[in-house]
């Protein structure tokens, strides 16, 4: 029997917050994890391991464009046993500093499986942990339809495809949303001959569809095949490869691949730790619903990232866990952000924060629009690049920003400003009138206020109404 004050399940990015942040404000803290390492998905087997990689992957495709600049490299000679060890090792430090950080902060660390007993008590593998106060950040798990022959190895899913155990010479991805296109983007740069299945009618369908088109005509020129509004119909093991069925126009009715990763969403894992023991109400989904100050409807219970709600993010759940650990230290805290923002880490990246213009026209919020067009920024035509695009959306009545998407090289870095504009309430003269240095990726912001506002001069502004 352990006796604690606050029980953390999970150790991701909102569960090491949740137990770090609790233990700095005096609780006694006990932090279970059903892994060897800390740090969840997240840090093991998805953001951080794929950023890694898509890192090696810039580098191959950089020396490989390099010709139009005068600079020619040889065929890259590509170690995968290598490229696989400096991911791990870039996972390993990261784990263990927060294996560090726990002890330094004398957060006692419990693996096993958690499950409830009560709305007080925790069992794992081996002890019972009585407790004060619950934080679930118990995460989500990759999603794998019954349909699938995932009992073959090359069937894989995002965990697999990480693991690079080699490069298969035909990859089909199965979903075009940021996790497929993050490892199609990875295999490619490999050598893998890429196809993409979407059963949308655009990649990324969450992002508007003039972001993620630069994005798309890129890959399109690199891929075998990009087949939208296309789903799979069968799949079937075979000794020469995987046979998918395809249903679509312009797809095949079927085709033969070395390998195929199943990349379609994410399930929350709230009915996997009992929690209907404890008396927390569970959806149908698995998410468990929560209020501002992250509380379930049990009163000493709350619930923090993947498993409380989309967006499944890890930097959501950061500031969620926060919250969790100061209410329960009795502190006047809640999770109100006005916008979090998302990033594809592709070639283009894409990223955009807000609100989109596919929402604000489906909730017929009236808004005025500004684009900057990359092919305009001498900073992007530096670096051999053209085919971004900056696109600010304002309420039209205040003219304060409600939504910015960007899609271009480090737009991942580049959103944290309009995600603060956002959240400060900035209005197009807070940002057209902030000096931005030049020339800049981030200086294409101002330029899509600007167009907005009618006031660029690096382009001819569009014609505006009296």
């Amino acid at each position: 029997m352990i006796k604690t004050q606050i029980v953390v399940i999970g150790s991701g990015p909102g569960g090491y917050t949740a137990a770090f942040r609790a233990a700095d404000l005096g609780k006694k803290v006990t932090l279970i994890e059903c892994h060897k390492n800390l740090g969840g998905v997240c840090l093991n087997v998805g953001c951080i391991p794929s950023k890694a990689l898509l890192h090696t992957a810039q580098i191959i495709n950089e020396a490989r464009q390099a010709q139009h600049l005068g600079v020619s490299f040889n065929a890259p000679k590509i170690d995968i046993n290598v490229v696989r060890q400096n991911k791990d090792n870039i996972v390993d430090k990261l784990t263990n500093g927060i294996k560090a950080l726990a002890q330094a902060r004398g957060v006692q660390v419990v693996n096993g499986y958690a499950k409830f007993i009560s709305n007080t008590q925790i069992k794992t593998d081996d002890v019972i942990i009585e407790f004060e106060h619950a934080i679930i950040a118990a995460g989500s798990r990759v999603t794998k339809p019954d349909v699938f022959p995932f009992d073959d190895p090359r069937v894989m899913d995002s965990t697999d495809a990480l693991d690079l155990k080699n490069v298969p010479k035909r990859l089909l991805i199965v979903g075009g949303g940021i996790i497929g296109l993050e490892m199609a983007t990875i295999y490619s740069a490999l050598g893998s001959e890429i196809t993409v299945v979407e059963i949308a009618n655009q990649l990324i369908a969450a992002a508007d569809k003039d972001i993620v088109s630069p994005l798309f005509r890129r890959i399109k020129k690199q891929y075998a095949n990009i087949f939208l509004n296309t789903k799979v119909s069968s799949m079937d093991v075979q000794d020469d490869g995987i046979k998918v069925g395809f249903e679509g126009r312009g797809a095949p009715e079927f085709d033969i691949f070395d390998k195929v990763l199943v990349a379609i969403g994410r399930t929350p894992n709230g009915k996997l730790i009992d929690a209907d023991k404890a008396g927390v109400n569970v959806d149908d989904w698995g998410f468990i619903p929560v209020d501002k100050q992250m509380k379930t409807n049990v009163e000493n219970i709350y619930a923090i990232g993947d498993i409380v709600g989309q967006p499944m993010l890890a930097h959501k759940a950061v500031h969620e866990a926060k919250v969790a650990a100061e209410v329960i230290a009795g502190y006047k805290s809640g999770f109100d952000a006005i916008t979090i923002p998302a990033v594809a880490y592709t070639d283009p990246e894409v990223a955009w924060t807000g609100k989109t213009e596919k929402q604000l026209k489906a909730e017929g919020i009236a808004y005025e629009v500004g684009k900057f067009p990359w092919l305009a920024s001498g900073r992007s035509l530096s670096i051999g690049r053209n085919e971004g695009i900056s696109k600010a959306l304002f309420d039209k009545h205040t003219h304060r920003i409600i939504g910015m998407g960007i899609c271009g090289t480090n737009a991942g870095e580049i959103i944290a400003e309009p995600t603060l504009a956002i959240e400060m309430g900035c209005d197009m003269s807070d940002i057209a009138l902030t000096v931005h240095a030049h020339p800049t990726l981030s200086e294409t912001t101002a330029f899509a206020v600007e167009m907005a506002e009618g006031t660029i001069t690096d382009l001819l502004p569009p014609r505006k109404k009296k």
